[in-house]
């Protein structure tokens, strides 16, 4: 494993659950080492997504968001407290990361990510996570994982129910495949208009950065060419099928961006 970065005696204490279990041993343990996250947003979703990705030992991790914490984030936004009210979201979730591990680099980017801002934010990046509430973040995400040819991890909640899956991979589809276009603006509830339950976004987040980790280290099957649907009501999980789109705007035959 020459180009994989060695782990520090203190890195062997705090993996040990990780070392031990076969699925990741040594080699997976420096693979996420070596390896870089972007997660756009540091809300609901971003907030466990980055705990988690932060607390497995991913080597550089960096935030996107433009916003400040408010009071209202607290009851789901976990990453941040009362003692960071009024601070930028991407200081109070670095502060929070390096607190938990500081061998993890954390890169802030506080700025609204877009088709033009996400080709120089996303450049280096292993993996993009979803961490938004609005379609434009999304279809951005898409476009510039799509340009340079990184893995989509995907989420989104709406009251009791969420979905997660993995977009932009080999043979897989993009987000514009599955949604061509977003809904009319008049027609979306923001989370402020419709609620959220506080453990919603902590249960998709926590689920979309174990996608993370299973790219990362080749762990199991992921969420490639499906989609997991949640539903806290009943407290049911559903997988659906989602295939790529040969008439995709953005991935058809003719667009997809090469490999490599």
């Amino acid at each position: 494993m020459p180009d994989l970065p060695e782990l520090t005696p203190d890195e062997v204490r705090r993996y040990q659950r990780h070392l031990v279990f076969p699925g990741i041993g040594e080699e997976g343990q420096r693979r996420l080492k070596a390896a870089s996250v972007l997660v756009v947003g540091a809300g609901g979703l971003g907030s466990p997504i980055l705990i988690y990705l932060a607390g497995a030992g991913i080597g550089r991790i960096g935030i996107v968001d433009p916003d400040e914490v408010a009071v209202s984030n607290l009851q789901r936004q976990i990453v941040h407290g009362t003692s960071t009210l009024g601070r930028p979201k991407v200081e109070s979730a670095r502060d929070r990361l390096r607190d938990l591990n500081p061998a993890v680099e954390v890169a802030v980017y506080r700025e609204t990510f877009t088709p033009e801002s996400g080709r120089r934010i996303a450049r280096g990046y292993d993996v993009v996570v979803d961490g938004t509430d609005n379609f434009d973040a999304r279809y951005a995400i898409n476009d510039v994982c799509l340009e340079a040819g990184i893995p989509y991890v995907y989420g989104a909640i709406f009251r009791l129910e969420g979905q997660v899956s993995v977009f932009c991979a080999d043979e897989g589809p993009c987000y514009r495949c599955v949604f061509p276009e977003g809904p009319p603006e008049e027609s979306v509830m923001t989370g402020e208009e419709a609620g959220i339950l506080g453990v919603i976004p902590g249960t998709i987040g926590t689920l979309q950065a174990t996608e993370v980790v299973k790219l990362l280290v080749g762990l199991g099957d992921e969420l490639v060419g499906r989609m997991l649907v949640y539903d806290a009501a009943s407290a049911r999980f559903e997988t659906i099928a989602v295939e790529p789109n040969p008439s995709c705007p953005s991935c058809g035959v003719d667009r997809r961006a090469p490999r490599g």
